[in-house]
């Protein structure tokens, strides 16, 4: 069984840890007996990853990523331990999926000579105004 995450790249449940604890506020008298949240562990640098994605992983500014390169991911929204395991899985394929995303690649652009001419127009035509707001001279 394995987590898809595209269609070539995909990550083996054995390389994903799960952990039931106790999910925090309101939950009623089940709220003290039963684990339905889920913390879930996956390590980067030992995962099964291209090394394209390791990379990128690595290099996203996330709280959920430790130092040591540990993705920590707490789930519960729901209820129930299953739901909040696939909540889980959900979102750490929707987080592998963005680090796979190449960024695009930044063209630079050049002002055409009009805007510059209009810009240039528009800072003299402004510093005359300002310069008119001094004090006058009788």
């Amino acid at each position: 069984m394995s987590l898809k995450i595209t269609n070539q790249i995909s990550i083996p449940l054995a390389e994903i840890q799960f952990q039931a604890i106790r999910a925090q506020g309101a939950g009623g008298q089940n709220v003290n007996k039963v684990s339905s949240a889920v913390h879930l562990r996956f390590e980067i640098d030992a995962s099964s990853l291209p090394d394209t994605y390791k990379e990128r992983l690595r290099k996203l500014s996330d709280q959920r990523i430790t130092d040591n390169g540990i993705i920590v991911i707490k789930a519960q929204r729901f209820r129930s331990q299953d739901k909040n395991r696939a909540d889980a899985l959900a979102r750490l394929a929707e987080m592998v999926k963005a680090a796979g995303a190449v960024p695009k690649k930044r063209k630079p652009t050049k002002p055409s000579r009009s805007s510059q001419t209009k810009r240039m127009d528009s800072k003299t035509k402004h510093g005359q105004l300002k310069s008119q707001r001094g004090r006058v001279e009788i």
